[in-house]
């Protein structure tokens, strides 16, 4: 077996052992995407598993004396000939170099992303907050409470009673 192959079948082993199954399944809502992702998972397990037994072995040697015996030492010459003669070819990875680039700017673009969505989620949550206080306080809150903390209301409401403005 080349050893291009066995590489392959150790990354994907050691990268099963780094994906965070149960944390992705937390984060799951709907019983649909439930379903999609144990599917996804069992679909893994069953790929990963050929490729550790299937793949990740070497071949056992040819007993080429058990087969001399056997049919003929002329014969088996040639096929030990014709077999030491056979050369696999080295796989040569064109695809990765080519997206390599392109994914790297994703995980860049998804940093950015998530750092925005972070500081966006603080922001609403810093928001929902003062909502929450501010309805729990709105019964007992006089005006002059309230527009000590939005000055902005009370400028418009003055402009408005200095204008003569009433809404009609």
């Amino acid at each position: 077996m080349s050893g291009t192959i066995k590489k392959v079948t150790d990354v994907a082993f050691k990268a099963s052992k780094s994906i965070d199954w149960d944390g992705m399944a937390k984060l799951l809502v709907s019983d649909e995407a439930r379903k999609e992702f144990s599917s996804l998972r069992r679909a893994f397990d069953e790929i990963n598993s050929t490729l550790q037994t299937k793949f990740s072995q070497e071949p056992e040697p040819i007993d080429w004396e058990y087969y001399r015996k056997g049919i003929g030492s002329r014969l088996v010459d040639m096929y030990k000939e014709a077999y030491d003669s056979v050369e696999i070819p080295k796989y040569v990875d064109t695809v990765t170099p080519e997206y390599k680039p392109k994914f790297d700017a994703l995980l860049v673009e998804l940093k950015e992303a998530e750092e925005k969505s972070l500081k966006e989620s603080e922001r609403l949550e810093k928001e929902i907050a003062e909502v929450q206080e501010l309805k729990k306080n709105l019964s007992t809150m006089t005006a002059e409470e309230y527009f000590a903390k939005h000055p902005e209301l009370k400028k418009k409401f003055d402009d408005e009673i200095r204008n003569d403005y009433w809404g009609y």
